[in-house]
């Protein structure tokens, strides 16, 4: 009998899935611990908020030049071997990282260089990932493993940073690192046990025609186009994880627990969201669902930024979360739905361009508003701008408003 929680049927019908969304969860709890360590390492080696808007610049830029390029990767080459190698590449940033901190060079350009040299090789392997998870579970299911995969970036953002502020407290950001570089080794063991993923439908050849032809796909379908619009208008304009070290700063002392649990209020919310997933999942207009979510990411954080005291200003963080997990949810759900396998990782590429180069440039943003003038206005200003933006992609999109999930096929995998 379906409920509104969380749909674990994937965990439990597919052993390979479910192996693969064990190492997920690691991977993505030790990369939350990171995120934190390198906002803490910049901010006390440079106290400027244009410095720490500068990590998103790290980020960004790989996020999407080599995520594109990583989706017609992910369409030609076996998707499990990209997968391993990238996930090598990531080993040995995270590593690079643990030392310098050790050494104690106390370089902020060194530590952002290789942060871009570990998110770039995320950033190729990520589309060959993501195609990977709907290879493993039949049509009926996918939805359900968009939400699982969602959860376990909630559950990362939950143990991430609250693990993150007493390490860094009690022994600093190598052991971060250290952490970052071992349980990415160990979450390839849910990778090496898969089989050859090559792309179904015939494969393409790497190079810009491509991925022209992946992006000219993306163009026609107006529904796939309205998803990564509302991405786009939830991240670039209202993303705030630039401004977490400042705002910890001025309400908070600059605490480095208080500055882990901004991270964890809004994985809160997320998790809240992700247990009820299942009226997301089974929502007949994800599109529409969507739109609602990403429209609540920005009034929550304009909140945030006017706001006082700990309890409100993490009330407002947590409210966020939940709408970004709805969002997510209904806006992965449809991507995955709507994409036949000879185009998915270049749509998935592009999906991921989005919401991992987005947060980037959207945390430059906030950097750069908060140097010329606050950080509250900083949070407020790109609240306000998101549902201004949502707003008018729901109106130029009514294919994204209307789309429906398709009809129920057999459940056998």
């Amino acid at each position: 009998m379906r409920t509104g929680l969380l749909d674990t049927r994937p965990l439990r019908t597919s052993p390979a899935f479910r192996r693969l969304w064990i190492g997920t969860v690691a991977i993505r709890c030790s990369g939350q611990m990171a995120v934190v360590a390198v906002l803490y390492q910049v901010w006390e080696l440079t106290r400027s908020p244009l410095w720490t808007g500068a990590i998103g610049v790290a980020t960004a830029v790989p996020n999407i030049v080599l995520g594109l390029l990583g989706g017609t990767i992910a369409d030609t080459f076996d998707r499990r071997r990209v997968v391993l190698l990238t996930s090598s590449g990531a080993v040995a940033a995270a590593t690079l990282l643990a030392a310098q901190a050790v050494a104690g060079l106390g370089s902020a350009p060194l530590v952002l260089v290789l942060v871009a040299a570990q998110t770039s090789c995320t950033a190729l392997g990520a589309a060959s990932r993501r195609a990977i998870m709907p290879r493993l579970l039949p049509q009926s299911q996918v939805a359900a493993g968009v939400a699982l995969d969602l959860a376990a970036f909630q559950v990362a953002m939950l143990v991430g940073p609250a693990v993150a502020g007493v390490v860094l407290a009690g022994w600093g950001p190598s052991w971060v690192y250290t952490v970052d570089a071992l349980a990415i080794l160990i979450a390839l063991y849910g990778v090496v046990r898969l089989p050859p993923m090559r792309p179904e439908g015939g494969s393409t050849r790497a190079g810009p025609r491509a991925t022209g032809e992946g992006l000219a796909f993306l163009w026609r379908r107006p529904a796939l186009r309205g998803v990564l619009a509302a991405d786009l208008a939830a991240t670039v304009l209202a993303m705030p994880v630039a401004l977490f070290p400042v705002i910890n700063q001025e309400r908070f002392g600059g605490d480095p627990h208080t500055l882990g649990l901004f991270l964890t209020a809004v994985a809160v919310g997320g998790m809240t969201a992700g247990l009820l997933s299942g009226l997301v999942t089974s929502a007949v207009r994800p599109g529409a669902v969507m739109l609602g979510a990403a429209a609540v990411w920005g009034v929550a954080l304009a909140g945030f930024g006017l706001v006082d005291g700990l309890v409100a200003t993490l009330t407002c963080l947590a409210v966020a979360g939940a709408a970004d997990t709805v969002s997510v949810t209904s806006g992965g759900t449809l991507v995955q739905l709507e994409t036949p396998d000879g185009f998915r990782g270049r749509i998935n590429s592009a999906q991921y361009a989005v919401g991992a180069g987005g947060p980037g440039i959207g945390d430059a943003r906030a950097g750069l508003v908060a140097g010329l003038v606050s950080a509250s206005a900083a949070a407020v200003s790109g609240g306000v701008a998101c549902v201004l933006a949502v707003m008018v992609i729901a109106g130029t999109h009514p294919a994204l408003r209307r789309w429906r999930h398709p009809d129920p096929v057999d459940d056998r995998a």
